[in-house]
């Protein structure tokens, strides 16, 4: 992997730091892109952190719902380093609530973050792929996009249409030396779920057979083997990293 340019949507946080560095610590060249509403200084500074630990990672801001956002993007990225070898959609929202009280503005800014960005950024990461004939796209899911969950009709029914993006471009592009794969998380320590009452977190760890949260780096190392050349016969496939909360 020494050497190959690797793309990460929402690479700030928990999950995408932990992205981030274990690719840089397998030898790519790591981009993270961020939104943040904005905050450019909050983005160096992230970067700054990351450099002070060991990792030299790459940032640009992107707005992943805006197609136009992300094709600016992906042409300064190729300006700059030629190609994107790895894609990981990572980027992604939650805004949780019961349909009956959602508005129309909250349904659509979870399906534009977590489901048209897959559309927005490998649409024109996915010709230069096809022209060299490699590549590696690895979009994460929810296993609330397996089993659902309450008051997440919009974010389940976003993270559950990863699932049929991933199988149909895996067909599109498999004979052209590229593999489109999925992972589905369960609950992991990120920050989002730390914010969880203690009470609520319990409850949630209790429904979990291996009996606790996953980590960042857990599902980090999923991502390096899906984008090393020993997964090359592992295509259109979803990978479930949920300790065994939900099988399928």
């Amino acid at each position: 992997m020494k050497g190959k340019i690797a793309l990460v949507t929402g690479g700030m946080g928990g999950i995408g730091t932990a992205i981030c560095r274990q690719l840089a610590q397998q030898g790519a060249v790591v981009i993270a892109t961020y939104n943040r509403g904005g905050d450019h200084l909050a983005a160096k500074a992230w970067q700054e952190e990351q450099r002070q630990q060991g990792y030299e990672i790459s940032i640009h801001y992107v707005d992943v719902s805006d197609f136009n956002s992300c094709q600016t993007m992906v042409q300064v990225i190729h300006s700059q380093f030629n190609c994107i070898d790895i894609l990981v959609n990572n980027a992604g929202i939650t805004r949780d609530v019961q349909l009956y009280k959602m508005n129309l503005e909250q349904w659509q800014a979870v399906l534009q973050t977590n489901l048209d960005s897959l559309f927005n950024v490998t649409r024109h990461v996915i010709s230069h792929m096809i022209e060299r004939r490699y590549g590696r796209i690895i979009n994460i899911s929810s296993i609330n996009g397996q089993k659902g969950q309450f008051g997440q009709t919009h974010y389940a029914a976003a993270k559950a249409g990863i699932h049929g993006f991933t199988k149909s471009l895996a067909q599109e592009v498999a004979r052209k030396g590229i593999t489109v794969n999925t992972i589905s998380p369960g609950y992991i320590v990120t920050p989002m779920v730390m914010s969880l009452s203690d009470e609520i977190r319990e409850k949630i760890i209790a429904q979990i057979p291996v009996g606790r949260l996953g980590t960042p780096e857990e599902v980090a190392r999923a991502v390096v083997f899906l984008a090393s050349e020993e997964s090359s016969f592992i295509t259109g496939s979803n990978l479930t990293i949920n300790g065994g909360q939900y099988l399928l």
